[in-house]
């Protein structure tokens, strides 16, 4: 019952406010945008965005490495590819178009992540 319930949230979410690439790829790649705002803030700030910009690491090195991975490289594998929705597809191993893959997030979930 709650997996028709979560299933039924992230629908109308994903209608709400569409969808981002999955599996960690949309928040590595917001990670430019968080670092380049740090760069603007002074003291705690600065260091909380800079924490932030880490963290949002997690989610794709997390997946990378349940999928029998190492985390780090696939991070920095991704993080050179060139199209923004390119990543790792974890259920075949591939770096390919998540979007062509089917691999996605609700937005929305995703930004309140």
């Amino acid at each position: 019952k709650h997996r028709i319930e979560d299933a039924v949230s992230t629908t109308k979410a994903a209608i709400e406010e569409g969808v981002v690439p999955g599996g960690g790829v949309a928040l590595l790649r917001a990670q430019t945008n968080i670092l380049d705002r740090a760069e603007k803030l002074e003291g705690d700030e600065a260091t909380g965005a800079r924490m932030v910009a880490k963290a949002v690491e997690s989610p794709l090195k997390q997946i990378a490495e349940n999928a029998g991975l190492e985390g780090g490289v696939v991070v920095e594998r991704v993080r050179n590819l060139k199209k923004p929705a390119e990543g790792l597809n974890a259920a075949t191993g591939d770096y390919e178009d998540l979007f062509d893959a089917g691999v996605i997030d609700a937005a929305k979930v995703t930004r309140s992540a």
